[in-house]
């Protein structure tokens, strides 16, 4: 299970697409909006992306890890639209034959999103909004918004 959702997030959902015989361990990742942001208070977010983009880069991450760590599975699931604080934003779920792989792997994971997947977040706060990128920070685009899925 890999894909973008406007759905809010069932983790046991997530956790039930890994769980299997093999599996000695499972991991799972919440990714969560939290209320203070670099000393900014976040009123909500609000999360964009090329759908199906980004759920093809999520596929891929998830052969990287079955790949890196044989006997892995894995599953992702990004929500997109407005979040409220607490709300979940990123889930994901690998399981392994032994735990280690299973915290490894879903570390990875999670730097992968950031790294390669195209899904943009806009930062309102009490005091202004901003378009966020990946991992190496702020986007400029020209109109202030990132691009649309044709």
């Amino acid at each position: 299970m890999f894909k973008i959702t406007k759905q809010p997030i069932k983790m046991e959902e997530v956790v039930q697409q890994v769980i299997r015989p093999e599996a000695g361990a499972v991991v799972t990742f919440l990714g969560t909006v939290r209320e203070l942001t670099n000393g900014k208070k976040t009123l909500y977010l609000q999360y964009e992306a090329y759908e199906s983009m980004a759920e093809k880069k999520l596929r891929q991450i998830g052969e990287e890890i079955e790949k890196r760590w044989p006997g892995a599975k894995t599953a992702i699931v990004h929500r997109i639209g407005r979040l409220d604080i607490s709300d979940i934003a990123v889930a994901i779920a690998v399981s392994t034959p032994h735990r280690k792989d299973a915290y490894e792997a879903n570390r990875y994971a999670i730097e992968r999103i950031k790294e390669m997947v195209p899904i943009w977040k806009k930062e309102h706060w009490e005091d202004g909004e901003e378009w966020i990128g990946n991992q190496q920070g702020t986007i400029a685009y020209s109109d202030g918004k990132p691009p649309q899925e044709s």
